[in-house]
């Protein structure tokens, strides 16, 4: 039948388009749950590390964690320690300038380690080396210095003008020239010169070399 084909088409075409618009509808509505349950994670995590920082300091000063919640509500509101300690007493519970002082140190102190202890974990796990006993004692953890001194066995060390120039293979030059100061560097560093490795000319190969042995130098 001459127009069967067209017929055919012209039925199917606007069922294939709908059922196009649901799954791009599914696949939007599914990334929106993800992106919202994320969230949600994330404010069950903020609300509990500021229920336990509130916690830490309302014992700290002698003070009550809602007395303590009022304050930092205050404080993240921009308000100072004279004027929450004068003017929202009320707020506050009575808390003094001294409290108020003191609670305004440990907030920024906690918080910032709360961020820290948050960074090594994901640092530590990146690397594939965080296990559960590594993780209680992180987590344990209840000053900067105790963190730090938990991460520096996984800590990341920046890589050093030396450090690069040996993967680029200029350790042979550096050695070379300092066993034979009568060669003519440039012509021997030429030897040297590789761009894929980032020693574009004798200059880079010397420079490198440069590197190499001034750092040894510093660690003797």
């Amino acid at each position: 039948y001459p127009g069967y084909k067209s017929t055919s088409t012209s039925l199917i075409d606007p069922i294939r388009a709908r059922l196009s618009s649901l799954r791009k509808q599914d696949a939007a509505a599914t990334i929106a749950l993800r992106i919202r349950s994320a969230r949600h994670r994330m404010t069950q995590v903020s609300t509990a590390l500021a229920r336990k920082i509130a916690q830490t300091i309302a014992t700290e000063i002698g003070a009550q964690d809602a007395q303590v919640h009022a304050a930092v509500g205050l404080l993240d509101e921009g308000a100072t320690v004279p004027f929450i300690a004068r003017y929202r007493k009320e707020v506050t519970g009575g808390l003094d300038d001294t409290q108020l002082r003191n609670l305004e140190a440990r907030l920024s102190y906690l918080r910032e380690m709360e961020d820290r202890r948050a960074a090594i974990l994901s640092s530590i796990a990146e690397q594939g080396k965080l296990t559960d006993a590594l993780r209680g004692e992180i987590e344990a953890a209840d000053s900067k210095s105790r963190l730090e001194d938990l991460y520096l066995p996984y800590k990341q060390k920046r890589r050093t003008r030396a450090q690069i120039a040996r993967e680029a293979g200029l350790e042979p030059l550096a050695d070379g020239l300092l066993a034979d100061p009568s060669q003519v560097p440039e012509t021997f560093a030429l030897a040297f010169v590789d761009a894929d490795k980032g020693v574009a000319d004798a200059k880079a190969a010397l420079e490198g070399a440069r590197a190499i042995l001034i750092e040894r130098w510093s660690e003797d």
